[in-house]
């Protein structure tokens, strides 16, 4: 099985609507379509940039604000899905269920479903300054192109819950991220490569660039996309299949061949998957 992914660095700047959102995602859809992607990623809060539209006293919304916004994103996600035949990771976009609020991951299927995966993992300032709760499960899910795992950003620095996602059956990770800083950034980065070391499994990442100057703790981004692989020999030495240039807007894309995991899982130059120790050490299923 091949499938062949395009993650997006979105351009974080103030815009004035809706509409404006929508026309800078549908860009960068048409951009991956062109590409003929199967998969499309986005960074996580990338939905922050609709704060910035501002309240009728000019003043920048809040992440209170953010859910209002649910229903338009799911339905310029749905048509977009439908209409390119691709199934898009809507980046995450904040929810309100009940009294509070979550960062969900979104996956928008060719035929119009919508499934969800909430942050598992939420850092300080997601729950001293914006009050977010985590997510309560791990799901994984089917697609015609193979089984994959939404993780998002703080997620990838857990190895606990990547080894759930594998032995759960996903080959391919994707991993939405929004970090302010080199520190946040490579963080993410370095453990991304460590859990396809771990796993035998395919990282697919990407972040925010660009700044919101009227939003708070989102006026700093520091982004690239890249798409990761084991370090073995079917693969490049340095376990990247394609990158983008550091904090710009771009898209990057780049063809996963899921034979080439299965192989490198039974006879590989090191078989991390098959050699776990769950003798001296829990496994998860």
């Amino acid at each position: 099985m091949k499938l062949r992914v395009s993650a997006i660095q979105y351009h974080l700047h103030t815009i004035q609507s809706f509409d404006e959102f929508a026309e800078q995602v549908e860009h960068y859809i048409k951009t991956a379509e062109e590409f003929s992607a199967d998969f499309v990623l986005f960074p996580e809060f990338f939905t922050t940039q609709l704060m910035s539209i501002g309240n009728e006293n000019k003043k920048a919304l809040t992440i209170e604000d953010l859910p209002d916004f649910t229903e338009q994103y799911r339905e310029l996600f749905i048509k977009l899905a439908k209409q390119t035949g691709m199934h898009i990771i809507g980046g995450t976009h904040v929810v309100r269920k009940g009294d509070k609020l979550y960062n969900v991951a979104h996956l928008f299927y060719p035929d119009g479903r919508v499934a969800e995966q909430a942050k598992l993992h939420i850092t300080p300032t997601e729950v001293n300054e914006w009050n977010m709760a985590p997510g309560d499960g791990l799901q994984v899910f089917e697609t015609d192109k193979g089984t994959i795992a939404m993780l998002t950003c703080y997620d990838i620095e857990f190895p606990e819950i990547v080894r759930m996602a594998k032995a759960k059956g996903a080959d391919v990770i994707f991993c939405p991220s929004c970090t302010d800083d080199r520190h946040g950034f490579h963080r993410v980065r370095y453990t991304s490569h460590a859990r396809t070391i771990e796993n035998q499994v395919y990282v697919v990442t990407t972040g925010t660039v660009g700044s919101l100057p009227t939003v708070d703790f989102m006026r700093a981004n520091f982004g690239q996309a890249a798409v990761l692989t084991p370090n073995d020999i079917p693969f490049p030495p340095r376990g990247i299949l394609v990158e983008g240039e550091l904090n710009h807007d771009m898209i990057v894309t780049a063809d996963l061949d899921l034979e080439l995991l299965y192989q490198v899982r039974e006879s590989g130059s090191v078989t991390t998957w098959r050699d776990r120790r769950t003798d001296l050490y829990t496994d998860w299923k």
